[in-house]
């Protein structure tokens, strides 16, 4: 899978996709990331990215013109035949589940749209984005976050990411409104705290029922 982020921060990404999981996808090439500064795609000399409001109001406004240049160029440089899907975070968008994120997989490329200020003029979303997500009903400083969380979920989802492909099916939201089952490890007693002894038991059999049980629906 190929990711791409448009923001104006770029620097923003840089530890996060360098660790963890996606460090190591990245490494055995079973993702490509790059980052694309904003500003690079403007046309005059202060690299101007955003403006005032038609209508007056508080805030700036991204402007439509080097987002669609820089969409535009990200996917000339793609195949044609690539799948790919552009997403703009926004406050305003739908808000995101696992469900997208298992769809969103499905996808060769994911282009995301970082907005920032005050949001971003209605054009892209209208005509360049294929859909708007929101992380959650609240407002962040910028899409950066919400890009980050969005691609994380779906790239853990891609086969031989995770140790153990299992890992992604049996979890929390793996289906609707299924909670997985708490977990322990050693030691045994801590601070007066036990394990389960069932789990200590090497019965697997009512270990897995244990777990069955103790797996939460909403």
């Amino acid at each position: 899978m190929k990711i791409d982020f448009i923001t104006i921060f770029p620097d923003i990404f840089a530890s996060y996709i360098n660790e963890s999981i996606i460090r190591r996808a990245r490494g055995r090439g079973l993702v490509d990331i790059n980052v694309h500064d904003l500003r690079e795609f403007t046309d005059d000399k202060h690299n101007t990215v955003d403006d005032t409001p038609y209508g007056g109001g508080a805030g700036m406004v991204l402007k439509v013109e080097p987002i669609d240049r820089c969409v535009t160029e990200i996917k000339a440089q793609s195949d044609e035949d690539k799948r790919s899907r552009v997403i703009l975070l926004s406050a305003k968008g739908k808000q995101y589940t696992q469900r997208d994120a298992e769809r969103l997989k499905e996808y060769e490329q994911l282009i995301f749209i970082c907005g920032r200020y005050e949001g971003v003029d209605e054009r892209v979303a209208e005509h360049i984005a294929d859909e708007e997500i929101s992380i959650g009903d609240y407002v962040l400083t910028g899409g950066e976050l919400g890009a980050l969380v969005v691609s994380d979920s779906v790239v853990r989802l891609l086969p031989d990411v995770l140790g153990n492909d299992d890992s992604a099916i049996f979890e929390s939201h793996s289906r609707d409104g299924y909670n997985e089952h708490p977990h322990y490890t050693k030691p045994e007693e801590y601070n007066g705290w036990h394990a389960p002894e069932i789990l200590l038991s090497g019965n697997h059999a009512k270990i897995e029922q244990w777990r069955k049980s103790n797996a939460k629906q909403k």
